[in-house]
């Protein structure tokens, strides 16, 4: 799994900085565009959709593993009206930011998922981009990764009752680029902005997701991902004089690199955008409670 350093170079280089170019939810991940006119409205669809995905309704508790800096946790306990909703995080910059934001009903945990141990079980499972996280690329190289996925999937299951649900988002690795310059680039990305992390191929979290939750559906949506790094990219640049200024030359110049590397390697089919509707395989003998109906 990523070490707290490598979540620290992701996620920590500073809110203000994350804020000046992600949407106004702070949404470190792929929107949906199929209707929306601003990146802010692909956003909220994209948090819309995975709350459906999960089954989310009024009066459950929710799990947000990985829950960045709030955004899904806001949007369940305001708009879908969840009685508790629980976010787990490993950085300490985005856990103190959700902590200040003292969100109704909402708490949140600076806890890795290995360490974590639920005072009860949770009726809906969303996790939004951690799964990269969960594998090192040297346990990619070995083969250990789909152990890694297993023993996630287990845990979540554990953690939550007969009939849940889970909506997942992750980032998915289509094919090897060939190109030496893509491979640079794509090399680069990884250590600079996301060390530690790792892509899986969609076959990986098939195979891992048995027994613990069914695939009721998977959407891939490769060139959502291409246009969110796109508008991403945009803002950055709006934003380069203060960037250098405040963040430092090197700072802007990885950013830019990287979201222009993304850009390129979804548009260019070498990574998708995932996004599954799980349902919770319950075991025989266990009361089962579908709060969905």
């Amino acid at each position: 799994m990523s070490t707290a350093r490598d979540v620290e170079v992701t996620y920590d280089v500073g809110n203000d900085f994350f804020r000046l170019w992600l949407d106004e939810r702070m949404n470190y991940t792929c929107g949906l565009h199929d209707d929306a006119a601003t990146e802010e409205e692909a956003q909220l669809a994209k948090l819309r959709f995975l709350a459906d995905a999960a089954g989310v309704r009024p009066g459950m508790r929710v799990l947000d593993v990985g829950c960045g800096w709030g955004a899904m946790l806001e949007y369940l306990t305001v708009e879908r009206g969840v009685a508790a909703a629980h976010g787990l995080t490993l950085s300490r910059g985005q856990f103190e930011h959700v902590s200040r934001r003292a969100l109704p009903r909402a708490s949140v945990e600076l806890c890795s998922y290995l360490d974590y141990q639920p005072t009860a079980p949770f009726d809906a499972v969303i996790s939004i981009g951690m799964l990269e996280h969960a594998a090192t690329p040297e346990q990619g190289r070995s083969g250990e990764h789909v152990g890694v996925y297993a023993e996630y999937f287990r845990r979540t299951h554990s953690w939550t009752r007969p009939g849940a649900r889970f909506g997942l988002q992750l980032v998915h690795t289509l094919r090897t680029p060939r190109r030496a310059e893509d491979l640079r680039d794509l090399g680069r990305a990884t250590r600079t902005i996301f060390p530690g992390a790792f892509s899986p191929y969609l076959q990986d979290v098939a195979a891992a997701v048995t027994p613990h939750w069914e695939i009721l559906s998977f959407r891939s949506r490769r060139l959502d991902y291409a246009q969110t790094s796109g508008e991403w990219l945009r803002r950055l640049a709006k934003s380069e004089v203060l960037i250098r200024a405040r963040w430092g030359h090197r700072t802007y110049e990885d950013y830019e690199h990287y979201l222009r590397t993304c850009v390129r390697m979804f548009e260019g089919g070498y990574q998708t955008l995932g996004q599954y509707e799980l349902r919770r395989i319950d075991r025989a003998g266990e009361p089962h409670e579908d709060r969905r109906s």
